[in-house]
């Protein structure tokens, strides 16, 4: 006897990102004021709203939320429509993990029906996490529809399993193994073979270098100055596999580490990198930390992680007064005199 299972419903999905402009200046709209986002999916015409300032009632607590709603705008074909609608904060740059995600069910029968109002975030909670950037953040809303399937069954055909990439673990390997290397680098005594094609696709500096005007052009050895062998490590393996296996492990030799592989990204032209390190040195701030990645955020052109640093400095007078104290102090005194005066004018505010 034959066992088979038969499907009776399937799932339709759309998503979308929805940028939201202007951050500061929703908090004076009223509270049923609303951004819409119209999108027609699965036959139907739906509508998003998002209210940037709705009070207490859709977040269940004080203050004020971005709330969402959904609103169904056609006639169902079969006397109903049962919709799931998710939304959550996310980070374009994909830097961040998405926040939690928010669920509402619901089932649509009649045109211009609503679901539920769902709050997605305090707007004082946005206002102080890393989503919010340059007044601005994105939540990605996806709307799932249940669909029932015709009478007539088929027999399914099985479809291909595709497997998650694996380039980066199989350029990891190449690596490792030096296997076709043409170039090898001298870093503070220590060698490290790699290969001009991969380092040139990565990198315009190395690009110049192997195949432009540049001496190194015809050169099986490049000695690299000023650059900590472990640092150069980590950026090799970033170049080759686009991660850094270091930052999934905190600490001071993590923070070092992202300290100096900001310079060596930016000197090196690899601008994601230089996000990234940005990023997880903008969430370690603290009074050891501060003044050197203010110097680093000046010397590099990372303004958002300038402006979290002055922020950290001289939100009170010990934290400044710690700050002064620190070797980091001496470094950003000595490397960056133009950074001082600013953060005197600053620091006047604070006392």
């Amino acid at each position: 006897m034959e066992n088979t299972c038969i499907s009776f419903t399937a799932v339709a999905r759309s998503a979308r990102m929805l940028k939201i402009d202007g951050f500061s200046l929703t908090e004076s709209m009223d509270h049923d004021d609303c951004v819409r986002s119209r999108w027609t999916f699965d036959g139907y015409e739906w509508e998003v709203r998002v209210y940037p300032a709705m009070t207490s009632s859709a977040g269940g607590g004080g203050g004020a939320y971005v709330v969402l709603e959904v609103a169904f705008l056609s006639k169902p074909r079969k006397g109903s429509v049962r919709a799931a609608i998710g939304c959550r904060l996310v980070d374009p740059r994909g830097i961040l993990k998405p926040s939690n995600e928010i669920s509402i069910s619901k089932v649509f029968s009649r045109p211009q029906e609503c679901s539920t109002k769902a709050a997605v975030v305090g707007r004082r909670a946005l206002a102080a996490s890393a989503f919010l950037r340059g007044d601005s953040f994105t939540m990605e809303c996806t709307i799932e529809v249940l669909k029932e399937l015709p009478d007539t069954v088929t027999d399914p055909v099985e479809e291909v399993p595709v497997p998650s990439s694996n380039l980066g673990r199989h350029l990891a390997l190449l690596l490792q193994s030096e296997a076709g290397a043409d170039v090898t680098f001298l870093v503070s005594g220590e060698s490290f073979a790699a290969h001009k094609s991969i380092l040139a696709a990565r990198s315009p500096v190395f690009m110049a270098q192997f195949f432009g005007d540049m001496r190194e052009k015809c050169s099986q050895s490049v000695v690299i100055e000023d650059m900590e062998a472990a640092v150069f490590k980590a950026l090799l393996h970033y170049i080759y596999t686009d991660t850094v296996a270091e930052f999934d492990e905190k600490g001071e030799e993590m923070t070092m580490l992202a300290q100096h592989l900001l310079a060596a990204a930016d000197r090196y032209g690899l601008d994601r990198l230089k996000l990234i390190c940005e990023g997880k040195l903008s969430d370690g701030i603290n009074v050891d930390t501060a003044a050197t990645s203010l110097a680093l955020a000046e010397l590099h052109n990372c303004p958002r992680l300038k402006a979290k640093c002055v922020q950290f400095i001289i939100r009170n007078r010990e934290v400044l007064d710690a700050v002064l104290a620190t070797e980091g102090y001496k470094y950003l005194a000595a490397s960056c005199p133009s950074v001082l005066a600013d953060l005197l004018k600053s620091s006047l505010r604070v006392g």
